[in-house]
């Protein structure tokens, strides 16, 4: 069987030759339908004897048209564009193909071109992804927004510095608030303790996929793909989420636009310029705010939950990475070596693993099956003068460190270009001075910024200038 295709006027244009040929048109009407002479009439008529229905369809379908550019002017333009003009869009590279290169098209021409090369998107292509509203939640409690919003909050008072927000779905009711540094997992731990002791245990955090919430590539020392907090979170019961654009999350986007404006203003009328005093005014402020803003959710039922007798809020809320004891009772963490006590526990614990729990206070200890082990630091550290892998949130904290480390570092001739380098000139004859006692420096947000002698902790605080950054 023969499938062929005709337009509807192709169609009508066969139905009328058929009443015509039974005698139920005239030639003067049938002509007038297809709006041919009469001769023609008798032409196609003829020529639907002779090769059937599909003599009627145009002989140019599937032909290029005779106004078409030629094949090699068309491959020309398009390498062109791709050499010269890959940006451009089609009006602006008319202009220039006109211009540089003495070829004249017009630029829907052009257009149609680039569409079909893939160098260009009409504009359906280019109009945005249209985000449907959902509803909110109906209970309090029930999904918590979490988000992180870095700002000038003390404009030119202070140093630049993020404020986390927790915001409740059912009531768009400002949780907590609290200003920090940078949005680290210690911040978000920290922040997360404070929310659970004043209101309890939700059902679910809603957050983006920031590192501090999302492992998007599972270690192969923890090997499950949860992040610390992500763990701290499980051992709570609570449930973590990571919304795949902002705009899933738009309650708190929407929040964060609103304190930008409001609580910046407020508090430069308190005069407020660092984040401990922000911390403290924060709590009246949120208050204020709520009553503003907050509305009341569908059902009156609380989802909170309390903390269970066995939930200790303290040891869950730690950095918490599995070590290997050696032979020698030692282990290493943070470029740094311990050395276990000897003692009934230590001495079972050689070729196994322990867990060292590092605190948001800055404590550290070291544990095995609930046992907290005696250790001391052996103050023997490998100088590491590697480039810092940071990601673009921690970036102002590592330039922080990074300026403040310099101001402390002593000169040392092998780190200045201009210093003498062989052995056979004379400042070899004085001995090199002694490098300060090395610290355990807390990580940067998973980066590798550890650079130059490290100073004693009474050292730094006698000095005042080096501040602990948290790690993530």
């Amino acid at each position: 069987m023969t499938v062929v295709a005709m337009s509807h006027g192709e169609l009508s244009r066969y139905d009328t030759l058929l009443r015509f040929d039974r005698g139920e048109l005239r030639v003067e009407d049938a002509a007038m339908l297809l709006g041919v002479c009469r001769r023609q009439v008798y032409r196609l008529l003829d020529r639907l004897h002779t090769d059937g229905p599909e003599a009627l369809v145009s002989w140019k379908r599937g032909r290029p048209s005779n106004r078409a550019f030629k094949e090699d002017l068309r491959t020309r333009v398009l390498d062109l564009v791709r050499q010269h003009y890959h940006d451009f869009g089609p009006t602006l590279a008319t202009e220039y193909l006109a211009e540089r290169h003495q070829i004249t098209i017009s630029h829907e021409t052009l257009r149609k071109w680039m569409i079909q090369a893939g160098f260009w998107k009409d504009r359906d292509a280019r109009r945005p992804r249209p985000y449907q509203p959902r509803y909110r939640r109906d209970c309090r409690g029930e999904l918590i927004q979490i988000d992180g919003s870095k700002h000038w909050w003390f404009e030119d008072r202070g140093p630049q510095c993020t404020l986390l927000v927790y915001i409740d779905d059912a009531t768009s009711e400002l949780m907590h608030l609290q200003m920090v540094e940078s949005e680290s997992t210690f911040a978000y731990m920290e922040a997360t303790r404070q929310y659970i002791e004043r209101h309890g245990k939700p059902v679910a955090f809603y957050s983006d996929k920031h590192s501090v919430f999302r492992n998007a590539k599972a270690s192969a020392a923890r090997g499950d793909g949860m992040t610390h907090f992500g763990r701290a979170l499980d051992a709570l019961n609570i449930e973590i989420i990571c919304a795949n654009s902002p705009q899933a999350k738009g309650r708190v986007e929407r929040a964060n636009a609103t304190l930008q404006d409001r609580l910046v203003k407020a508090m430069r009328l308190e005069g407020i310029s660092s984040i401990e005093d922000a911390n403290t005014f924060l709590d009246s402020y949120r208050t204020r705010h709520n009553e503003r803003f907050a509305r009341p959710a569908f059902h009156a039922r609380d989802l909170h939950r309390p903390l269970a007798p066995h939930d200790d809020l303290c040891s869950i809320m730690v950095w918490r990475e599995q070590r290997t004891v050696t032979a020698a009772l030692t282990l290493h963490y943070n470029k740094a070596m311990f050395i276990l006590e000897p003692n009934d526990v230590s001495k079972k614990l050689a070729r196994k693993r322990v867990t060292v729990c590092e605190y948001p206070d800055g404590r550290l200890e070291i544990e095995h099956e609930g046992h907290v082990l005696p250790y001391r630091q052996f103050d023997k550290m490998r100088q590491v003068n590697q480039p810092a892998i940071v990601e673009n949130k921690h970036l102002d904290a590592a330039l922080m460190l990074a300026r403040q480390m310099q101001a402390i570092m002593p000169h040392h001739r092998k780190r200045n270009n201009d210093a003498p380098a062989r052995r056979d000139q004379p400042m070899h004859m004085f001995p090199e001075p002694e490098p300060p006692a090395k610290i355990d420096r807390r990580k940067l947000g998973g980066s590798k910024l550890k650079r130059g002698p490290r100073l004693s902790d009474a050292e730094l605080r006698e000095r005042g200038t080096l501040r602990f950054v948290q790690r993530t």
